[in-house]
């Protein structure tokens, strides 16, 4: 496999085609090797459009998703950044790359060692991975300039909006399948929000998200 060539089909096929056109977020992806971020025995899968397990139940996000949520976020140089799900590490990357600082949120040990390891082995230090259970919020480094939802909640708790610097950005894949939408949230104002709404999309919820209210007769 010609892994460059590979890779520059994966960008101009799948990620160029989703209206991902941000030539800063294009050329990280051409520098943070995404195949050294899969497990060994699914690197053949890579550069796959589609959601590669990682184990534990968990998977890592579609190469498009993940250009997607850069190119929507526009992090800055300057901006903190709160992450909730580690997995192997590569959007981790990606938003070290573009902001200030990360900090991770991993619910499994195993994948929060990961992580660890594979940001090390890059020489990417901007990155705090802590492990906890981040689905209703990580209030302990806050306010943040940008939040990451790297899975599904069916609701979005008002404590991540709650966790923004005014001028922050929060993106969430918000809803149950089969309707699950992309959300864009931008604080305005202190207390004063503007939602975007961005595609529809499936993926699997974070453990322990928050639930809609069920109705019993």
């Amino acid at each position: 496999m010609n892994l460059e060539q590979t890779r520059s089909n994966m960008v101009t096929q799948q990620i160029r085609t989703w209206n991902v056109l941000d030539d800063s977020v294009l050329d990280l992806l051409y520098k943070i090797r995404r195949e050294e971020f899969v497990l060994p025995a699914n690197r053949a899968m890579a550069f796959v459009d589609m959601e590669i397990p990682l184990g534990y139940g968990q998977v890592m996000l579609a190469p498009k998703m993940e250009a997607r949520i850069l190119q929507e976020l526009h992090i800055k140089k300057t901006d903190k950044i709160l992450e909730v799900g580690s997995g192997s590490g590569y959007l981790t990357a990606l938003l070290a790359e573009k902001g200030a600082h990360v900090y991770s949120v991993e619910i499994i040990p195993e994948l929060k060692t990961m992580a660890e390891n594979n940001l090390k082995a890059h020489g990417i230090a901007n990155v705090t991975i802590e492990q906890g259970d981040a689905a209703r919020g990580w209030p302990i480094h806050e306010p943040y300039d940008v939040i990451v939802l790297t899975a599904s909640t069916p609701v979005l708790p008002d404590t991540f909006q709650k966790s923004l610097n005014p001028g922050g950005r929060l993106f969430a894949i918000v809803g149950e399948d089969p309707v699950m939408e992309a959300l864009l949230i931008t604080c305005i104002a202190p207390g004063e929000f503007n939602t975007t709404q961005l595609f529809e999309t499936s993926t699997a919820p974070l453990a322990n998200a928050l639930q809609p209210a069920r109705f019993s007769f």
